[in-house]
């Protein structure tokens, strides 16, 4: 795929530079397994500014955007929220892995499975 630019707000640079340092244990631990292009040769970066957002892992080669959802996404307003940050980014053919906190840290094989399923069926060629 080729690289497209997706503009971003420049004022997010330093919040997350700041969110990379004060990451959740779940981010931590699957960070760990996606760095250094661990999950099938593909590049991730970690608190990437999108647009007006902030996202935990994407991937530009892939399009994909992975976030992992704490406590604060238990709430119907953050739903709302989700739903139209999701909407902007679509505009961009990017797609969302959405896992929670817990899944993370309590069963990333399956977790990585996911992630590794999405990756093979949207790099097949036909």
């Amino acid at each position: 795929m080729k690289r497209q630019l997706i503009p971003y707000n420049q004022n997010l640079k330093q919040l997350a530079r700041n969110l990379r340092n004060d990451s959740t244990l779940g981010e931590v631990l699957l960070w760990k397994e996606l760095r250094n292009k661990q999950m099938c040769g593909f590049d991730f970066h970690r608190q990437k500014p999108l647009l007006n957002y902030i996202v935990d892992f994407y991937c530009y080669e892939l399009g994909l955007i992975i976030e992992i959802d704490g406590h604060y996404h238990d709430h119907e307003e953050q739903d709302k929220l989700d739903t139209v940050r999701e909407t902007e980014l679509a505009v961009y053919d990017l797609t969302i892995l959405r896992f929670t906190e817990m899944e993370v840290r309590k069963d990333m094989a399956n977790v990585l499975r996911t992630i590794e399923k999405h990756v093979v069926e949207h790099t097949i060629d036909p």
